[in-house]
């Protein structure tokens, strides 16, 4: 009689591994050693390895009977358990459920395994691939705009590259005139069944990829396909509001699929502005103002994004105040709200002054009680410099 290896030994684990453990070591062995992922030589060898993680799993993966088996061994197994019962008792539709659902419920270790492997523990759910060509494919394009048709909205022509229902065969794949016929490996039901010993699995037909049908006459413009590459071209709206990376959702503008078209999405990239700076709903600019008009106040003129503004500067105004213009930034994209605009004022200071400009200067300075420093005028200095 062959003498069982140890459950743990088997699955790589400690005796003190935990329930996680003992999941995430038996998901790595039964990818590795499941008999339709390795060559046909080593099929029989894998199937052994397979049922024997499996094996292992049912018994550790149950509490009562890993507490009977860390007692008594695999004689406490098998004495309390017989052998189609391993299976039975830990109840493998138990251990789905222990496992995020039963075989119907998402999430679940086989449903994760096998789902990766191409199978439908369910017989339900279609193939990831099979649902994807039903449903068309999303797709994403960028489009760069101004500030200003950010502020105001705007309407695009874009271009879109996608894949559109062939038109010579109606999107069947077959040459006109002729049709799909049955899957001679699946005889029409997308699916084949996989037996494994313990259990059976169906799984996607390799033949049609779970459509349950085949060509034998391809579309010669579509290649059987169903769908052709064309270049379509598309006007969306960008509302008002809208900033850099906004995401605008165009339904039914994607790419063709069996059953429904998937969906457009569009990216907004804000072009860098000359003038503005944009934060949020408000936008910020800089004026330069004369000495006079930052000491006497007065009207200037200022930037906007509808052409030109007037602002009034009260006297005194400080280098580096700021003016907020309400109302005139960036309408807010969720909401009836209008941002501000932010003036920052700076002061023009002359660099060359007339004699006569000087001469006022400084007689303000006196008034004022200022002490410039320099004494003599630029004229006594000059004078000095020869004596």
């Amino acid at each position: 009689m062959t003498t069982k290896r140890d459950y743990y030994e088997i699955l790589g684990i400690s005796k003190t591994a935990s329930p996680e453990d003992v999941r995430r070591s038996y998901r790595e062995m039964a990818l590795k050693f499941h008999p339709d992922r390795v060559p046909a030589e080593q099929k029989k060898e894998a199937e052994e390895k397979f049922k024997e993680v499996s094996e292992a799993y049912a018994v550790l993966s149950d509490s009562s009977k890993r507490e009977l088996y860390d007692k008594y061994g695999h004689s406490g197994i098998d004495q309390k358990y017989a052998q189609e019962d391993i299976f039975k008792g830990a109840d493998f539709s138990s251990i789905f459920r222990e496992m995020g659902g039963g075989f119907g419920g998402g999430g679940s270790i086989f449903e994760e395994i096998f789902g990766d492997l191409g199978f439908d523990i369910s017989g339900t759910h279609q193939s990831r691939a099979q649902s994807a060509r039903r449903r068309g494919r999303d797709l994403q394009i960028a489009i760069d705009i101004s500030l200003e048709e950010a502020a105001r909205g705007v309407e695009k022509t874009i271009t879109v590259p996608r894949y559109e229902t062939c038109s010579s065969c109606g999107g069947s794949g077959a040459r006109s005139g002729t049709r799909k016929s049955t899957c001679p490996q699946c005889k029409g039901s997308g699916r084949t069944v996989v037996s494994n010993g313990f259990f059976q699995l169906a799984q996607t037909c390799s033949r049609c990829g779970g459509e349950g049908s085949i060509i034998q006459s391809p579309c010669p413009d579509c290649r059987g396909e169903g769908r052709v590459k064309v270049v379509k071209k598309i006007k969306v709206k960008i509302p008002a509001g809208v900033d850099n990376g906004s995401q605008l959702r165009v339904r039914q503008e994607g790419e063709a699929g069996v059953n429904s078209r998937g969906d457009l999405y569009v990216i907004i990239e804000l072009r860098p502005h000359d003038t503005f700076e944009r934060h949020n709903n408000d936008i910020s600019t800089s004026v330069n103002i004369s000495l006079a008009k930052a000491v006497l106040g007065g009207e200037i003129d200022v930037p906007a994004l509808e052409g030109r503004l007037t602002m009034k500067v009260p006297p005194g105004t400080q280098c580096g105040k700021i003016f907020r213009l309400k109302g005139k930034g960036i309408p807010d994209l969720h909401s009836q709200g209008i941002g501000d605009e932010l003036v920052r004022v700076n002061i023009d200071i002359p660099v060359r002054l007339t004699s006569r400009q000087r001469q006022l200067i400084e007689e303000f300075a006196r008034i004022n009680g200022e002490d410039l420093g320099a004494k003599d005028s630029f004229t006594e200095k000059f004078k000095k410099s020869f004596r």
